[in-house]
């Protein structure tokens, strides 16, 4: 797993499948809200993306849908943690439709874009997806909330010199 973040934009390949999504304001404001531990969503999305990108390009499926989808799956721009502004419902079971609602405001996005947005919480969010990249991002993305959740431990640890 990949969680070097200047590694990950080296990658000229995977980098020009995702520029116009990395400069775009909206996707940029996700660096103002913390996802796991001290990790800001937007870190948690490059990760997430990078890392489905490897594997379906491996398996040889649909790497480019796949990273784009993932660097979009959390776009909903709220610290998920309040209850602000109205918002109803559990977190987990309403931002991936918050995350698709704000991804079509900035480009189009295909079908299976779509569908890895709208079900990367599944089983939570109970619809079955279509694409098995879908089924990937889903995995990816908890792995990538566990791993984050031990970088920011070791780095806590570090900084406050507490050891095992």
């Amino acid at each position: 797993m990949i969680t070097d973040i200047e590694e990950i934009l080296k990658d000229t390949e995977y980098y020009k499948s995702v520029i116009d999504l990395i400069n775009n304001e909206k996707v940029i404001q996700m660096k103002q809200y913390r996802q796991h531990y001290d990790i800001s969503c937007f870190e948690h999305c490059l990760l997430v993306s990078y890392n489905t990108y490897l594997i379906c390009k491996k398996h040889k499926l649909d790497y480019i849908s796949a990273a784009r989808a993932g660097l979009l799956h959390d776009l909903f721009l709220y610290d998920w943690r309040k209850r602000e502004n109205g918002r109803k419902g559990l977190h987990a079971f309403t931002h991936p439709k918050e995350a698709l609602k704000q991804a079509l405001t900035l480009t189009n996005l295909n079908d299976k874009e779509k569908d890895i947005i709208e079900n990367h919480m599944w089983p939570v969010t109970i619809k079955l997806p279509k694409y098995k990249e879908t089924y990937i991002i889903t995995l990816v993305d908890k792995y990538c909330a566990i791993l984050e959740g031990h970088i920011s431990r070791q780095h806590y640890k570090k900084e406050n010199r507490v050891y095992d």
